[in-house]
């Protein structure tokens, strides 16, 4: 089984990365819980990465894979 399966707080969180980077809302996130703490700083930084301008290919290498 692949790491990227095991690890559900690191996929919560490129979600919520991915989501703000995309600027949708934080309504979005899980109910709460742990995935939500997550999901939500993942959203946090995604935008706060998309404000600074790391959009597209100039923000890829910040990308959560």
């Amino acid at each position: 089984m692949k790491k990227q399966k095991r690890d559900i707080q690191e996929r919560a969180y490129a979600r919520g990365y991915r989501a703000g980077l995309e600027r949708r809302s934080k309504d979005l996130a899980p109910p709460a819980g742990p995935l939500h703490d997550y999901w939500m700083s993942g959203w946090r930084a995604g935008r706060a990465d998309n404000w600074d301008g790391y959009t597209g290919v100039s923000g890829i290498h910040r990308m959560v894979v």
